[in-house]
């Protein structure tokens, strides 16, 4: 799945326990009609690609939503859900480098071999 939006907001990273389990969270909002701010983590060696962005910049993200069962100490089951992203990449831009540039009037030379004499049988 993927998530388009404007980054509001990139979080430092943050480690967890004696592993060194690694979380970094980013807040995009959505560019619709109703803007939503969604929060996507990105977890272990994915938490380095956010370092090449910034607040504002506009992104398409690759997501995978995750789901977890906890049981708590009074024996009740809750569950939850997460957004992980584990790619991202710049909207800005990106439409302007797949086109050429349109070549200058004067770079077209006329045709040398006309002749007012062909006839066209084109019907229109």
């Amino acid at each position: 799945m993927e998530l388009e939006g404007k980054i509001k907001l990139i979080n430092e990273t943050q480690t967890f326990g004696s592993k060194g389990f690694k979380k970094r969270e980013l807040v995009i909002t959505t560019e619709e009609q109703y803007p939503q701010h969604i929060i996507i983590e990105f977890v272990q060696d994915k938490t380095d690609l956010l370092n090449a962005y910034k607040v504002g910049q506009s992104v398409k993200v690759s997501i995978n939503v995750r789901g977890r069962e906890w049981v708590n100490p009074q024996g009740e089951t809750k569950y939850f859900n997460s957004i992980q992203g584990w790619r991202i990449e710049a909207l800005e831009g990106a439409v302007s480098g797949d086109i050429p540039p349109i070549p200058p009037a004067d770079a077209f030379e006329p045709a040398s071999d006309f002749n007012d004499d062909d006839h066209d049988d084109l019907p229109f």
